[in-house]
């Protein structure tokens, strides 16, 4: 039984038998499934109901999958459409990816082939739709305090994790990769905490070493050290009554870790060089991108410290984990630069879409947020396309990385970062295409030749940008 608002599905085949085996491999789907054995009952069950996806034999005695596919595109050019046929051949193929099928399956298939290409597909026409929409309303994007876009289980949990603890005096440690929105979430627990009205203070542990943390965050008094000209208040006596959210945590020394502990338990500190303990009252919220437990079994974090710190942890997942809430991110930044460039660029085409959501985006929200305002900068038309997609759209010039001569050691490491992801990029690319030209670009034989499962095959060339010949 489907699911109320699940989606429809509609096969056509000539072959009550093929009909009802596939109806069977899609019952544990959610989706509701009906089935036609001619193309003249199937486009009047089309007109009275919503489908989301066709799947259609080839060739039929009563009209026939081209005229089906055809007509479709024609009329509800929404629904995608998966031609299947017992007669494959790379002419056929190429037709029928020409005149805008989805997909094309030949048979025999298994059920594992089946459910691989349906759950594509409807996950692309959800895409697609999620597309539509915010295309012509991107002030539904469904967004949180603080930039905290997307409406996937995984942003929600944080989200309701957030006003979980939010308004607690917890101490809260934020895990995720660089680039995740760290600093976002800190910033939404401090927005909806009883300390908003109070200051917020941000810092990068990173960027300190031992000794100036620990004179920034605890202040120093004339004399503790060569430059201490003067007696400064550190961050914890300014942030009297407020929030430090610290980053990067893993970056700080063991002895500093102590301090902090100390600072944990008593809200005591003292500054460098003094001898009188102060007491604040303020809130820490860390973050970290490091596997934490692992540097207490190094032995490089306090084991007591980071039980003191954990208190409370939040995850957040990367944005390759959450592929619908990509484009709800895209459009809220596409929506910002619009504005602060004067752009009334209207969205994204179905090419950029399916690269913005097919791309694994190493470097996060942040990644995601440079490329779209650099393609605003490019961008001349209504929408944005794989042009002003250069980064993603193009495996990039790798000879003419090389032959950079970079100034610093900092742009050493740019370049040599950017050789060994676009040389893995293009070995992939030219894997995929070698195996699809060896196989008459059938992907199911293509797959198998190289050992690998059809979907996952099927991903490799979303990843890449690779199409059947004329799509």
């Amino acid at each position: 039984m489907a699911n109320e608002n699940g989606p429809n599905i509609l096969i056509i085949d000539d072959e009550p038998a093929i009909c009802k085996n596939c109806v069977k491999i899609l019952s544990g789907s959610a989706a509701e499934i009906d089935y036609a054995q001619n193309g003249y009952d199937a486009l009047k069950m089309i007109k009275n109901k919503l489908y989301h996806l066709v799947i259609t034999d080839l060739k039929m005695n009563r009209m026939g999958g081209m005229e089906i596919l055809a007509r479709v595109k024609k009329d509800y050019p929404d629904i995608l459409v998966i031609v299947i046929t017992g007669f494959a051949s790379v002419s056929s193929a190429v037709e029928v990816m020409k005149m805008g099928a989805y997909d094309y399956l030949p048979k025999p298939f298994t059920p594992y082939e089946l459910r691989a290409v349906v759950g594509q597909a409807l996950n692309h026409h959800k895409i697609k739709m999620q597309n539509k929409q915010l295309m012509s309303d991107p002030k539904k994007n469904p967004a949180v305090t603080h930039q905290l876009i997307g409406d996937s289980p995984q942003i929600k949990n944080v989200v309701s994790m957030i006003k979980k603890v939010a308004h607690t005096e917890s101490t809260v440690l934020i895990h995720g990769e660089s680039g995740t929105g760290k600093e976002l979430v800190a910033r939404a627990l401090y927005a909806n905490s009883t300390r908003k009205d109070n200051v917020f203070f941000a810092v990068d542990c990173g960027t300190l070493t031992g000794n100036l943390l620990e004179s920034e965050l605890f202040g120093y008094r004339k004399g503790a050290f060569t430059d201490a000209h003067r007696d400064k208040d550190g961050i914890f006596r300014i942030a009297d009554q407020g929030t430090v959210f610290l980053d990067e945590i893993s970056n700080i020394s063991i002895e500093v870790q102590g301090k902090l502990l100390r600072f944990l338990d008593s809200m005591e500190f003292l500054p460098v060089g003094d001898t009188k303990y102060r007491k604040v009252d303020i809130r820490l919220i860390f973050a970290t991108n490091k596997d934490l437990k692992q540097m207490v079994k190094d032995g490089t974090f306090r084991n007591d410290f980071y039980y003191r710190i954990a208190v409370y942890p939040i995850w957040i997942p990367p944005l390759k984990n959450r592929e619908s809430d990509i484009l709800p991110i895209a459009y809220y930044f596409l929506e910002q630069f619009n504005r602060s460039m004067g752009k009334s660029i209207s969205g994204y085409d179905d090419h950029a879409v399916n690269r913005l959501t097919g791309y694994d985006w190493p470097g996060n929200v942040r990644q995601l947020r440079n490329i779209i305002e650099r393609a605003v900068i490019l961008c001349d038309s209504d929408h944005i396309s794989l042009k002003e997609l250069p980064q993603l759209g193009d495996i990039g010039d790798i000879e003419k990385l090389i032959e950079n001569i970079p100034a610093t050691s900092d742009e050493l490491k740019q370049i040599k970062k950017e050789v060994r992801e676009k040389s893995v990029l293009k070995l992939g690319e030219n894997f995929i295409l070698n195996a699809l030209k060896q196989n008459e670009w059938n992907i199911t034989r293509a797959a198998r030749t190289t050992g690998m499962q059809r979907p996952n095959f099927h991903i490799m060339m979303k990843k890449h940008g690779i199409k059947i010949p004329g799509k």
